[in-house]
């Protein structure tokens, strides 16, 4: 993949997801759908998304026990997006599940932790040690799962791309350097984090809520 761009476009207004991403296409390499756009727009919002030629990532975050979340994931398999999201914390047996439910070629790829959490969050939900820790046991468990890789933040893929030298790694909450960081607590830059080890990188803000997305979708390409 040349452009390792996703552009997330987390609306649920299929006009707007559509209009955007015809803006932005020639400089993004794929498009990430959301809870949000499926919610309201479903699969054939997807589908209509899919036309415009670009690769689809279905963040849909599956969590649920393993027969639910296979049977959730067959229903998907008539789109073919080429990656979608389960949640690692959903344990061995799900992600075992939801791997061979899933079309062949699509990526099944694992949540290890929000990028708007941090240590303090873990621990309320009775999460012993650090975010860096818990990113890397959610790892080892994805790799042993034999799923195809995992979601981090930039701040952990370096020890996680260690950890899993042929992992498949997406890195969402990237900011540009000159970027507001919203409700995300770990942030890194796109340039960072590719050379940190991701292996496609989500934004959506820097580019979905910019004056002009073409231009700053153009402008974070050329640091890539």
């Amino acid at each position: 993949m040349s452009n390792r761009i996703f552009v997330a476009l987390d609306t649920p207004d299929l006009a707007r997801a559509k209009a955007l991403a015809q803006r932005v296409h020639h400089h993004v390499g794929g498009l990430k759908l959301g809870l949000e756009f499926f919610m309201a727009n479903g699969r054939s919002g997807v589908r209509e998304m899919a036309e415009l030629g670009l690769p689809i990532f279905l963040d849909l975050k599956f969590h649920d026990i393993p027969n639910t979340v296979a049977k959730a994931i067959q229903a998907l398999r008539p789109l073919e997006p080429a990656i979608l999201t389960v949640h690692a914390s959903g344990g061995r047996a799900m992600l075992e599940d939801a791997k061979a439910a899933a079309p062949t070629g699509t990526k099944v790829v694992a949540v290890t932790m929000l990028t708007s959490l941090d240590d303090t969050d873990l621990a309320s939900t009775g999460v012993r040690g650090s975010a860096h820790d818990q990113v890397l046991r959610l790892t080892e468990l994805a790799m042993e799962a034999q799923i195809d890789g995992i979601v981090c933040s930039g701040e952990e893929v370096g020890a996680a791309k260690k950890a899993w030298p042929k992992g498949f790694f997406v890195v969402p909450g990237v900011r540009p350097s000159n970027g507001t960081i919203g409700d995300q607590k770990r942030v890194v830059t796109p340039r960072a984090a590719l050379d940190s080890g991701a292996s496609i990188l989500v934004i959506g803000r820097p580019i979905t809520q910019a004056e002009n997305p073409d231009l700053a979708a153009r402008e974070i390409e050329a640091t890539l």
